[in-house]
């Protein structure tokens, strides 16, 4: 009786190790929540992708209705373009989610840090649920999802900086904060498609047994005069203000290409991005 409770408990135990090992696998790169699809409304904005707005999730900036955390979805009528430009299995591509950089931006956090609304305490982050915003390219991450890239998680990288090896082409989106090994990784890659200007600009550390980020370099932190926290000579962060990218182009680097503008604005409406992000 004693030997099979005592195998009770092993299986039970084994099953636990399991599940949290599996638990924590998924939730690396899902940490990012969509509103309530029941109370959202189609948008008439000019789009390759239906889009849906929630609520009175807006804001009017100089009497212009800017739309927060909207959802994509594909729209039939497209079908044979998203054919042309969607992933195909055989082009070996990887888009790594930035959830260290939604985590930085989430407040209390890393930018009431910024502001001199909160002490060091601040710099230090629990990675939580987030919604897809602008800053952590939210349009963009829908999109290449909707087009069937595959993605990974800033957290895989930092974990098994190893498993960009096994693509031919990384796409970064607006990963701001990452770790020095994940840096290592990205960096050292031939052929990494650098999406969102102001990538790779502040390094942090990650603590997995608490599922938190911390600052440790860059942004004017822990010194003023300190900006890129690799002090990288690819660092195009100035670029990021241009969010309208009319005169949109790729730039050549040692080990890939940047685009000269943010484009979460643009990457659902323009063809020719989805054809070139494809291209390269």
């Amino acid at each position: 009786m004693k030997i099979k409770f005592v195998l009770y408990i092993i299986i039970i135990i084994i099953l636990s190790i399991t599940l949290s090992y599996f638990l924590l696998q998924n939730k690396s790169e899902n940490n990012y929540q969509l509103p309530d699809e029941t109370k959202s409304t189609k948008l008439d904005l000019p789009s390759l992708f239906n889009i849906y707005g929630f609520e009175d999730n807006f804001e009017i900036k100089d009497g212009t209705k800017t739309w927060n955390d909207v959802k994509f979805e594909l729209n039939p009528e497209n079908s044979e373009l998203y054919e042309k430009i969607r992933y195909k299995t055989d082009e070996n591509t990887i888009v790594i989610f930035p959830i260290f950089t939604a985590a930085a931006y989430h407040e209390p956090g890393f930018y009431t840090y910024y502001r001199g609304e909160c002490g060091e305490k601040c710099i230090t982050t629990e990675i939580q649920e987030y919604p897809l915003l602008f800053h952590s390219s939210g349009n963009g991450y829908q999109v290449l999802k909707l087009l069937e890239y595959q993605t990974i998680s800033d957290i895989e990288v930092d974990q098994n900086p190893e498993i960009l090896k096994k693509y031919d082409k990384v796409i970064l989106l607006h990963n701001e904060y990452v770790t020095q090994k994940e840096f290592d990784a990205i960096t050292s890659h031939p052929n990494v498609i650098y999406l969102y200007p102001n990538a790779l600009y502040a390094k942090i550390e990650y603590a997995k047994s608490t599922n938190t980020i911390t600052l440790v370099r860059g942004h004017n932190f822990p010194e003023s005069n300190i900006t890129n926290g690799f002090d990288w000579k690819f660092d195009n962060s100035s670029l990021e203000y241009n969010t309208n990218c009319k005169e949109m182009g790729f730039d050549r680097i040692d080990n890939g290409w940047m685009l000269n503008c943010y484009p979460e604005r643009a990457i659902h409406q323009s063809k020719v991005l989805l054809e070139m992000i494809k291209e390269f």
